[in-house]
């Protein structure tokens, strides 16, 4: 993955108890679709910014709320041992209720940025796979990419009120997500014709993430990111 770039802003989402910044990236065009990138437990650190300036030269406009406001902004840990614990540490802090609204409310914000046509989608990792389910089961994107989130099987009961197209990524081989909970989400989605879950066999936890070695698959990848770009082609144009 290329190295990341600095965000052409930061936005302020403002909460009842504050203020959260959101870094923004502008394709070359200046506006696009937008989408609002939710963080793995690892922050808005390196490969989410580079996550979002590769999103950004497809042509989106890409936000990247900071969720750990609350408890520690501007935390970025890195992709090592000590930093997954301090990671662990970090996401054992966060109320999720708190985290959808503040989902919610940067997507808010993101939709009315000039620079932004049209709604935007949500996608997220690890944990903002999680926040990106729940969050389009409370508000309204344009389309939700989900990879890799633990907490999709315990919301699985809201499969009903996820309307928009929406893409499910999990590893096959992850072991913080066993093939029982895949399986649950699965059958919660199997009549849903706008919802597609894609299981890569082989693949662990975060396979996606080429900063944790620990944890890139980098085959799994090719394939999930062709598929992904795919479906914010077909979903939301660029």
């Amino acid at each position: 993955m290329t190295d990341p770039v600095e965000p052409a802003a930061t936005l302020a989402v403002a909460r009842d108890d504050g203020s959260m910044d959101m870094p923004l990236w502008l394709p070359s065009s200046g506006s696009g679709p937008g989408i609002l990138l939710i963080q793995e437990i690892f922050g808005v650190g390196d490969w989410i910014r580079a996550v979002a300036t590769e999103l950004a030269a497809e042509g989106y406009v890409v936000g990247a709320p900071d969720l750990y406001w609350r408890i520690e902004p501007g935390f970025a840990a890195a992709h090592d041992e000590d930093g997954l614990g301090q990671a662990y540490a970090m996401v054992g802090q966060l109320d999720v209720d708190g985290a959808v609204g503040d989902t919610l409310a940067a997507l808010d914000v993101l939709s009315g940025h000039d620079a932004v046509t049209g709604a935007p989608a949500v996608m997220g990792f690890c944990l903002g796979g999680t926040l990106a389910w729940l969050a389009a089961a409370e508000g309204d994107p344009a389309a939700c990419v989900s990879y890799y989130g633990s907490g999709v099987s315990d919301a699985a009961d809201l499969a009903a009120a996820v309307t928009c197209p929406t893409l499910l990524h999990f590893g096959g081989a992850d072991p913080f997500i066993s093939s029982e909970q895949i399986a649950t989400v699965a059958a919660a989605v199997d009549t849903l014709e706008h919802v597609e879950l894609v299981v890569h066999d082989g693949a662990g936890h975060a396979f996606e993430n080429d900063r944790a070695e620990q944890f890139h698959d980098p085959a799994a990848t090719v394939v999930s990111r062709a598929q992904t770009l795919e479906f914010l082609r077909q979903h939301l144009g660029t």
